[in-house]
């Protein structure tokens, strides 16, 4: 150790003079100048002399000692003891100061590029920009991966696994072993499960925070087209005709008959291979329609099918046999954003006529309910999204069951 060591280690090394080297320690990593004033409260009697040693002179009297950077810094550089000052003298006893400005800055930068992906995939998908903001706020990506080189691998295969969702119809391991390599990549309880459940939720319309057991995270990767076994996807319908020579066909025609709401498994949809004949079938949101039309006309209930909110795969496989029998649609859904976005998936894949799901239908329904959320367009009538935009409520289907059962019975 060189004598100007020595000198610099009993001037500022000792544990008297701890506190002002830690000060300016602290004020070196934060990027702050090495100057003005700094205050010890309650200093002690040798933390009051080491000062004293330090500037040559009397710290003052009072329970704090007060130190001037600009004079210890002056006095370091005069003295040769540590010929750059105050900053080159807490190096040499602290070593090497870290410069936080820039480790903040490289870090926002390393999770900047972790999100990039999903980011580019929110500015495609607009329904997810609420959820990508509460991914912000409650910090969840952080504590599933709290550094950013975990977490962009996570992020590009949830980026990859959103990419297909809402999805036709399909398993979850498929999804996980298509979009990440890996079947069981979205097992309930990993890090990806818990996020993509998280979004999935977000476009099925849910609350982004798990909010249930096994049922309410079937129904919410349900909603979006994915299904975790062939029995968790159901579909409500009434009236549809049966037969007598198909497991499904036989269950059909008992509900028909008996005039009871049938609901079916995924399980039974998929091992009926034959398309199902009805001819014109009648499309709800809502299940109350089913159960108001079994009550009212039972047997009689001409073909009902019941999307039960966003459709499950059950109902698009439902979907999927009557139409490729022949059958034709209309639908009838709730007059908000939600259920236009879910007639517009409907519309998409199979066409429709409105079933009093139209502007003329939407103006003359009384309500005084706010209609809230972001607005979708209505391509079997562009003119219903205008005025629901314009009228601003909106209008659930129970409150025009009456109407609804007026036209079955008429159908009869």
């Amino acid at each position: 150790m060189s004598d100007d060591d020595d000198r610099l280690r009993r001037l500022l090394g000792g544990d008297e003079t701890a506190w002002l080297v830690e000060r300016v320690h602290r004020r070196l990593e934060q990027g702050r100048p090495l100057s003005g004033t700094v205050t010890l409260t309650q200093a002690s009697a040798a933390q009051r002399r080491a000062v004293e040693l330090l500037l040559g002179r009397r710290a003052g009297s009072g329970g704090s000692v007060s130190v001037s950077l600009d004079d210890v810094d002056r006095m370091l550089r005069t003295s040769g003891v540590a010929p750059e000052g105050l900053r080159e003298a807490v190096v040499r006893l602290r070593g090497p100061v870290r410069d936080l400005a820039v480790e903040s800055a490289t870090r926002a930068a390393a999770w900047q590029r972790a999100f990039a992906e999903l980011d580019a995939l929110v500015g495609r998908r607009p329904e997810l920009s609420g959820w990508r903001s509460w991914l912000e706020s409650t910090g969840l990506v952080r504590r599933l991966a709290p550094a950013a080189e975990d977490a962009r691998p996570l992020l590009d295969r949830l980026t990859a696994v959103l990419d297909r969702l809402p999805s036709p119809g399909i398993p979850i391991g498929r999804l996980a072993s298509e979009t990440c390599g890996d079947a069981h990549a979205l097992d309930e309880g990993r890090p990806l499960a818990t996020l993509a459940l998280s979004a999935a939720r977000a476009l099925g319309g849910r609350l982004y925070a798990n909010d249930g057991g096994a049922d309410a995270r079937r129904a919410a990767w349900a909603a979006v087209g994915v299904h975790l076994d062939d029995l968790s996807s159901l579909v409500l319908c009434l009236g549809l005709p049966g037969d007598h020579h198909t497991p499904m066909g036989r269950v059909l025609k008992a509900a028909a008959d008996a005039g009871e709401p049938c609901v079916l498994t995924l399980r039974q949809l998929r091992r009926h291979e034959s398309p199902l004949t009805a001819g014109l079938v009648r499309v709800c949101e809502n299940p109350v329609v089913v159960a108001a039309a079994a009550d009212e006309l039972g047997p009689s209930c001409p073909p009902l099918v019941c999307t039960g909110g966003r459709p499950s795969t059950a109902v698009w496989r439902l979907l999927d046999l009557l139409s490729s029998g022949g059958a034709a649609f209309t639908y009838h859904g709730d007059f908000d954003w939600g259920g236009v976005a879910i007639a517009s998936a409907v519309y998409e894949r199979f066409g429709f006529r409105p079933w009093r799901f139209d502007v003329s239908a939407y103006e003359a329904a009384p309500s005084s309910a706010p209609l809230t959320g972001r607005p979708c367009a209505t391509p079997w009538d562009p003119e219903l999204a205008r005025a629901m935009a314009r009228r601003a409520v909106r209008v659930e289907e129970e409150l025009v069951i009456p109407d609804l059962l007026a036209d079955l019975a008429s159908a009869m």
